[in-house]
Protein backbone atom coordinates (compact mmCIF):
# COMPACT_ATOMS: atom_id res chain seq x y z
CA UNK A 1 0.00 0.00 0.00
CA UNK A 2 2.89 2.65 0.74
CA UNK A 3 4.01 1.67 -2.84
CA UNK A 4 1.35 3.01 -4.30
CA UNK A 5 0.87 5.66 -2.25
CA UNK A 6 4.64 6.72 -3.00
CA UNK A 7 4.22 6.30 -6.59
CA UNK A 8 1.02 8.73 -6.56
CA UNK A 9 2.46 11.52 -4.64
CA UNK A 10 5.90 11.22 -7.50
CA UNK A 11 2.78 11.54 -10.26
CA UNK A 12 1.20 14.09 -8.84
CA UNK A 13 4.49 15.87 -7.63
CA UNK A 14 5.33 15.64 -11.30
CA UNK A 15 2.09 16.99 -12.65
CA UNK A 16 2.44 20.16 -10.31
CA UNK A 17 5.82 20.49 -11.97
CA UNK A 18 4.71 20.11 -15.35
CA UNK A 19 1.70 22.92 -14.64
CA UNK A 20 4.18 25.32 -12.92
CA UNK A 21 6.14 25.40 -15.76
CA UNK A 22 3.19 25.74 -18.27
CA UNK A 23 2.30 28.55 -16.27
CA UNK A 24 6.03 30.43 -16.10
CA UNK A 25 6.15 29.70 -19.82
CA UNK A 26 2.57 31.60 -20.44
CA UNK A 27 3.08 34.54 -18.27
CA UNK A 28 6.81 34.69 -20.24
CA UNK A 29 5.39 34.72 -23.64
CA UNK A 30 2.16 37.32 -22.87
CA UNK A 31 5.32 39.61 -21.59
CA UNK A 32 7.28 39.08 -24.05
CA UNK A 33 4.25 39.63 -26.36
CA UNK A 34 3.81 43.03 -24.82
CA UNK A 35 7.14 44.65 -24.62
CA UNK A 36 7.17 43.51 -28.27
CA UNK A 37 4.34 45.05 -29.18
CA UNK A 38 4.74 48.15 -27.41
CA UNK A 39 7.92 48.87 -28.02
CA UNK A 40 9.11 46.88 -31.92
CA UNK A 41 6.19 47.62 -33.51
CA UNK A 42 4.61 50.49 -35.49
CA UNK A 43 0.98 50.96 -35.15
CA UNK A 44 -0.45 50.53 -38.72
CA UNK A 45 -3.18 53.18 -39.56
CA UNK A 46 -5.89 50.51 -40.19
CA UNK A 47 -5.92 49.98 -36.66
CA UNK A 48 -6.41 52.77 -35.65
CA UNK A 49 -9.39 54.67 -37.33
CA UNK A 50 -9.44 58.72 -37.01
CA UNK A 51 -11.31 62.19 -37.51
CA UNK A 52 -11.64 64.76 -39.72
CA UNK A 53 -10.90 67.43 -37.73
CA UNK A 54 -7.38 67.46 -38.69
CA UNK A 55 -6.42 68.24 -42.65
CA UNK A 56 -2.68 67.61 -43.02
CA UNK A 57 -2.61 63.69 -43.94
CA UNK A 58 -4.62 61.75 -46.26
CA UNK A 59 -8.11 60.70 -44.92
CA UNK A 60 -8.68 57.01 -44.74
CA UNK A 61 -11.46 54.91 -44.41
CA UNK A 62 -13.16 53.79 -41.11
CA UNK A 63 -15.12 50.26 -41.38
CA UNK A 64 -14.91 49.28 -37.68
CA UNK A 65 -19.03 49.67 -37.68
CA UNK A 66 -18.99 46.35 -40.24
CA UNK A 67 -21.63 44.74 -41.66
CA UNK A 68 -24.82 44.91 -39.87
CA UNK A 69 -28.22 43.23 -40.20
CA UNK A 70 -30.93 44.40 -38.80
CA UNK A 71 -34.60 43.25 -38.46
CA UNK A 72 -37.77 45.28 -39.57
CA UNK A 73 -40.80 46.20 -37.63
CA UNK A 74 -42.91 44.32 -39.90
CA UNK A 75 -45.34 41.55 -37.97
CA UNK A 76 -43.05 39.26 -40.81
CA UNK A 77 -39.90 41.44 -40.46
CA UNK A 78 -38.07 42.09 -43.35
CA UNK A 79 -34.24 42.06 -43.13
CA UNK A 80 -31.53 45.81 -43.28
CA UNK A 81 -28.56 44.89 -44.62
CA UNK A 82 -26.00 47.47 -44.01
CA UNK A 83 -21.93 48.30 -44.58
CA UNK A 84 -21.46 51.54 -42.92
CA UNK A 85 -18.03 53.30 -43.52
CA UNK A 86 -16.67 57.18 -43.08
CA UNK A 87 -13.56 59.05 -43.82
CA UNK A 88 -11.00 59.84 -40.71
CA UNK A 89 -7.46 61.50 -40.74
CA UNK A 90 -4.85 59.35 -38.37
CA UNK A 91 -3.16 62.13 -37.42
CA UNK A 92 -5.78 62.69 -34.97
CA UNK A 93 -5.07 60.19 -32.30
CA UNK A 94 -7.76 61.39 -29.43
CA UNK A 95 -10.23 60.98 -31.86
CA UNK A 96 -8.99 57.97 -33.59
CA UNK A 97 -9.62 56.23 -30.27
CA UNK A 98 -13.13 57.63 -29.83
CA UNK A 99 -14.12 56.32 -32.90
CA UNK A 100 -12.80 52.53 -31.77
CA UNK A 101 -14.19 53.10 -28.35
CA UNK A 102 -17.60 54.08 -30.05
CA UNK A 103 -18.30 51.66 -32.50
CA UNK A 104 -20.84 49.72 -30.42
CA UNK A 105 -22.71 52.74 -30.01
CA UNK A 106 -23.01 53.14 -33.34
CA UNK A 107 -24.19 49.73 -34.10
CA UNK A 108 -26.80 49.89 -31.66
CA UNK A 109 -27.60 53.61 -32.77
CA UNK A 110 -28.04 51.81 -37.01
CA UNK A 111 -30.12 48.87 -35.31
CA UNK A 112 -32.50 51.30 -33.12
CA UNK A 113 -32.90 53.33 -36.16
CA UNK A 114 -33.79 50.50 -38.98
CA UNK A 115 -35.69 48.31 -36.86
CA UNK A 116 -38.05 51.31 -36.59
CA UNK A 117 -39.26 51.03 -39.65
CA UNK A 118 -40.97 48.66 -42.33
CA UNK A 119 -39.68 47.79 -45.21
CA UNK A 120 -42.09 49.51 -47.20
CA UNK A 121 -41.41 52.39 -45.25
CA UNK A 122 -37.53 51.85 -46.00
CA UNK A 123 -38.07 51.52 -49.47
CA UNK A 124 -40.27 54.89 -49.87
CA UNK A 125 -36.84 56.86 -48.16
CA UNK A 126 -34.56 57.99 -50.15
CA UNK A 127 -30.65 57.35 -48.96
CA UNK A 128 -29.15 60.57 -48.68
CA UNK A 129 -31.80 61.35 -45.90
CA UNK A 130 -31.13 58.11 -44.07
CA UNK A 131 -27.29 58.90 -44.05
CA UNK A 132 -28.07 62.17 -42.78
CA UNK A 133 -30.02 61.04 -39.99
CA UNK A 134 -27.55 58.19 -38.74
CA UNK A 135 -24.54 60.92 -39.57
CA UNK A 136 -26.60 63.54 -37.05
CA UNK A 137 -26.49 60.95 -34.46
CA UNK A 138 -23.33 59.92 -34.44
CA UNK A 139 -21.98 63.26 -34.14
CA UNK A 140 -24.17 63.98 -31.35
CA UNK A 141 -22.39 61.23 -29.18
CA UNK A 142 -19.22 62.12 -30.34
CA UNK A 143 -16.98 65.10 -28.56
CA UNK A 144 -13.63 65.33 -29.79
CA UNK A 145 -14.44 65.37 -33.43
CA UNK A 146 -17.20 65.21 -35.99
CA UNK A 147 -17.68 62.98 -39.48
CA UNK A 148 -18.52 64.68 -42.28
CA UNK A 149 -19.89 62.18 -44.54
CA UNK A 150 -21.05 58.26 -44.36
CA UNK A 151 -20.86 56.06 -47.43
CA UNK A 152 -22.65 52.76 -47.50
CA UNK A 153 -21.02 50.01 -49.28
CA UNK A 154 -24.17 47.56 -49.16
CA UNK A 155 -27.61 48.89 -48.18
CA UNK A 156 -30.15 46.10 -49.06
CA UNK A 157 -33.72 46.36 -47.69
CA UNK A 158 -34.75 42.62 -47.86
CA UNK A 159 -38.48 41.66 -47.35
Amino acid sequence: MKLIGDRRMRLLSFVHQGLIICLILLGLIIIGGTIYELFFRSSSPESVPVTTSQRNGEGQTFTGIGRIRVPTSDPQPGMVILFVAFTYYPEDKAFSEELVLRVGDFRQIIENYFASFSVADLQSLDEETIKKELLHQFNTILRLGQIETLYFGDFMVVG
